[in-house]
């Protein structure tokens, strides 16, 4: 099968490798599209001067082989999920991904496969950083009173799923991204938003919850976004989920680290060394049961995507496209069937 593979230099090339075999607990996909996250890019230069590995993370396709002990998913089945990409031959830039169910879900016929793709890595992040690191309502049972949350740079792929998911928790959700975002947050059900170039912004948004907001979630973690959230919370503090690990603002904020790429409870050495944690496995299962049933009762909506004609050869466009921070509330999706020699 074609896939864009890593190369020891910390670029990457698209060739010839074999196709992933499934384990008993794994599910074989043909991948009709994969987006891309900011991962694939940094990831692929953090492999220089080691062995190839296949980029990509998020993927959206139709279950082709079912392992064994898998009752989940049948042969047919359309699709979305999540693989731990350039951590070995088997990444979503490829024809063929070998998956693992409790990191996947059903989609929908009312959804396309490349607006689904971009769903997984988004969705579970959003969900670690509402549901595991801050104990928040779900939508099966929502805040009987609402009460504030704060989702900074919310036109970002997490930030447009974590301000859905919050909503339908029966959270009041402040936003805050760039002006040119904003009716599009509205349109997602926000509360208000407000603009994070505003010198003020965090003056703003503390008066606006009277000084009482407690939960945030940072997706985007550059510099200076610990000081301005933090500002933004009451004087006693509150609890940040952070997409990076960065350092609060001040010791009356917690700041709590999740990463997609742990809830496939498996250990992994790249990008470095994890020891899985109990229970990440039975959470992913919960959230993808979740994220099914939402895509199913039409409660979730897609972030506009960028398709690049040329599939997965077009990899190097949407790299560079990224790393000079073009992206802005959009993804970046390959669709397979474009990539020339693959094209029927």
């Amino acid at each position: 099968m074609l896939a864009v593979c890593t190369k020891e230099d910390g670029t990457a090339e698209l060739r010839q490798v074999d196709v992933p075999k499934i384990r008993s607990d794994e599910v074989l996909v043909k991948v009709v599209a994969a987006a891309q996250n900011p991962a694939d890019w940094v990831f692929t230069e953090w492999r220089k001067g080691k062995e190839p590995a296949i980029v990509g993370l998020d993927f959206a396709g139709i279950v082709q082989e079912v392992g064994q002990s898998i009752d989940s998913f049948q042969v047919g089945d359309r699709v979305a999920g999540m693989v731990h990409g350039c951590k070995d031959l088997n990444g979503s830039f490829a024809e063929y991904v070998a998956a693992i169910p409790h990191m996947m879900f059903k989609v929908p016929e009312s959804w396309s496969l490349e607006d689904a793709s971009q769903l997984p890595c988004a969705c579970y992040t959003a969900c670690q950083s509402l549901y595991q690191s801050q104990d928040l309502p779900y939508p099966d049972n929502p805040a009987p009173v609402p009460f504030d949350i704060l989702s900074w740079a919310s036109g970002t792929s997490v930030g447009q799923f974590t301000v859905q998911l919050a909503k339908l928790g029966g959270m009041r959700v402040i936003a805050t991204a760039s002006p040119k975002h904003f009716d599009r947050l509205k349109a997602l059900g926000i509360d208000d938003v407000f603009d994070y170039h505003d010198p003020d912004v965090s003056k703003k948004i503390k008066a606006y919850t009277n000084g009482k907001l407690r939960h945030a979630v940072d997706c985007i973690c550059k510099e200076d976004t610990p000081k301005a959230i933090s500002d933004a919370l009451s004087d006693e503090g509150g609890t940040v989920s952070v997409v990076r690990q960065i350092k609060p603002a001040r010791d009356e904020v917690k700041h709590v680290f999740a990463l997609a790429l742990d809830l496939s409870e498996r250990p992994y050495s790249f990008p470095f060394e994890y020891t899985p944690k109990p229970g990440m496995a039975d959470f992913a299962d919960k959230s993808s049961k979740m994220i099914a049933r939402l895509l199913r009762e039409g409660k979730l909506t897609p972030a506009p995507i960028k398709v690049y004609p040329d599939g997965l050869a077009s990899f190097k466009e949407g790299f560079e496209y990224m790393k000079s921070g073009q992206v802005s509330g959009e993804k970046i999706v390959y669709r397979v069937a474009d990539t020339p020699g693959i094209r029927s």
